[in-house]
């Protein structure tokens, strides 16, 4: 990396301290600021921190290329997470953001917000019927329950390698938590559900994301989650009765 890309990472590492959240700095300024929060007011990430810190595979070196990207996309996560206007945002270029999964077209900043993360990243373009999980027919608020209520430690991500530096940051990454809640009528299993993937960041002068590419198989992380017995089963098996008309809705909105 030439001298002005270490200027420019530095600059945008010294930027990203903070008390509050260690990892997800900017709420350490915006705690006394305007932001239109989603749930109210800034969130509080200490269970997942816990996860993230009691079972992570590398611990980085403070300011390295690989803790800097690792805090820029949780941060950027948090954002379209809870903030509900693009304007509040400070981890993307809100006019040149698009975001591409998988190889399909991508979306804009807006359309990220409007669907959220989950829905953006779980869109596919399978026909209905070998559709695990139906992002068109989730909001924003439905697809942020249903992983709630499933992975309640929340879901941790951690950087595994980067490969080249900034403006176009090449990453692997592992996303992973507990299936120790219910997900859309299946039991909770109580085992690990993670999945490893690829993802290319293009970033400005100020490491605001231009572009950002994930690249997963969602079928290791629905894998695990659809393990779990149908709930109705499981009621059906604990009360000793077989009948249909007693058996709850599998699906829980």
């Amino acid at each position: 990396m030439d001298s002005s890309k270490e200027d420019v990472l530095a600059s945008g590492v010294s930027s990203l301290k903070l008390a509050a959240d260690k990892y997800r700095s900017i709420l350490n300024d915006e705690k006394t600021g305007n932001i239109q929060w989603r749930y109210g007011g800034p969130p509080i990430f200490d269970t997942v921190n816990k996860l993230f810190e009691e079972e992570r595979t590398h611990v980085w070196p403070e300011g390295s290329l690989e803790e800097t990207v690792q805090n820029a996309i949780k941060s950027w996560e948090m954002e379209f997470s809870h903030k509900i206007h693009l304007q509040d945002f400070k981890t993307i270029n809100p006019d040149k953001f698009k975001l591409f999964v998988n190889g399909r077209e991508g979306l804009s900043a807006e359309e990220t917000l409007k669907l959220g993360s989950y829905n953006a990243l779980l869109k596919n373009s399978l026909p209905k019927e070998f559709q695990y999980y139906k992002p068109e027919e989730e909001s924003f608020e439905s697809s942020h329950d249903a992983f709630r209520s499933a992975l309640p430690r929340g879901f941790a991500w951690e950087i595994l390698a980067v490969y080249s530096g900034p403006p176009v940051i090449a990453f692997k990454f592992r996303h992973w938590g507990y299936f120790e809640g219910n997900f859309k009528g299946h039991a909770p299993t109580g085992e690990m559900v993670q999945f490893l993937g690829l993802g290319v960041l293009k970033v400005d002068e100020s490491l605001r994301v231009e572009e950002i590419e994930i690249y997963y198989d969602p079928g290791e992380l629905f894998g695990e989650l659809l393990k779990g017995p149908p709930i109705s089963e499981t009621k059906t098996i604990l009360s000793g009765d077989n009948t249909a008309e007693k058996q709850s809705c599998p699906f829980i909105h």
